[in-house]
């Protein structure tokens, strides 16, 4: 569609744009394009780059912007990935080691806020209900807090309160007792099935199970699907936060986590990393937002994206490898034994 002369020059202007935020006029693009094209033939490309689409003159000024078109043909066509730095690379390498699932999507989530300067988001992996193992520890005498590991490691926490006060004895007795017949179920079937074997058990024994599996069933709900860093990194950018309905929207979208998993779970059908451009993309609610994003894999299994919402005018260059490189060392941490 475009000529390479009109490529150069459009991939001139998104990338001055992108670092100075101003309206890039045809003076400036012939002074650092490298063509030796004269103020008048740049603005003739310019009006057919404008008559296509791809940019825009903002009303108060002559210079142009680019459109959510032209940073799509940037990002898919004329971009230039720079490698992760190797100190950024250290920084998030150093911060997955980390054994408890559920702290390592956090970290990952902070990293990409940190990095990007953006917001920083990780769909957790769903929940399973069911446990592997479960432990109780005895806080005083009618408090204990119930420790469940999850098939995948994660490990959750529960207080119950209990009627009684109950020994060290009777606690093995109790979690040995559903590792042995209830692990691998879900908390829903294991009250079910505890409900016939009641009879069977000591009554106080029996009363610590049932509020175990309680509990349990109440953590797997209460997992949070959607991990957010860094919202508040975009009230510095001009380009949101100059309009109040738009940045509204905005934190809409934060608070709401479903609009937010359902935007993310779009990338979780392909490999690699995506980009999402508000205004070319039904995904994404506002124009000036874009949205970068990659799978995470635990054991060669996709379970879950993550990635960093930000403006239009970001530098992919720059915040595509944080995204790559975070959900390649975040798969690394969540599948190590």
């Amino acid at each position: 569609m475009l000529d390479q002369r009109a490529r150069l020059l459009l991939k001139t202007l998104i990338e001055r744009y992108i670092a100075d935020g101003e309206p890039v006029g045809s003076r400036s693009l012939a002074r650092i394009s490298g063509l030796e094209l004269s103020p008048a033939t740049i603005r003739n490309v310019m009006a057919d780059l404008e008559d296509l689409g791809f940019i825009t003159s903002p009303h108060t000024s002559a210079g142009r912007v680019p459109t959510p078109r032209g940073y799509r043909l940037f990002v898919d066509t004329l971009l230039t990935v720079q490698p992760l730095q190797d100190e950024q690379e250290r920084i998030i390498h150093g911060s997955l080691q980390i054994a408890e699932p559920q702290r390592a999507i956090q970290t990952a989530a902070q990293l990409l806020s940190q990095l990007s300067q953006f917001a920083g988001v990780v769909v957790a992996p769903r929940r399973a209900s069911t446990f592997r193992q479960v432990e109780f520890l005895r806080l005083s005498d009618k408090r204990v807090l119930l420790i469940i590991v999850t098939p995948e490691g994660d490990v959750q926490n529960r207080i119950i309160v209990t009627e009684q006060a109950y020994t060290h004895a009777q606690l093995v007795e109790a979690a040995n007792f559903l590792n042995q017949n209830f692990a691998g179920l879900s908390f829903a079937d294991a009250r079910r099935r505890l409900q016939g074997e009641l009879a069977e058990l000591r009554g106080e024994i029996a009363r610590l199970m049932e509020a175990a599996v309680q509990a349990g069933s109440e953590a797997a709900q209460a997992s949070d699907p959607v991990v957010v860093s860094g919202e508040h990194n975009l009230l510095g950018v001009n380009d949101l936060a100059s309009d109040l309905p738009k940045l509204r929207a905005l934190f809409d979208l934060f608070e709401h986590k479903t609009r937010l998993m359902q935007l993310l779970d779009q990338s979780g059908r392909s490999q690699g990393v995506q980009i999402f451009i508000g205004g070319d993309s039904t995904v994404v609610p506002l124009d000036e937002m874009s949205v970068v994003v990659a799978p995470y894999e635990v054991d060669g299994r996709v379970v879950g994206t993550l990635g960093v919402i930000g403006p239009t005018r970001m530098a992919y260059e720059r915040v595509i490898p944080i995204v790559d490189i975070t959900a390649k060392l975040l798969s690394n941490a969540l599948s190590r034994e």
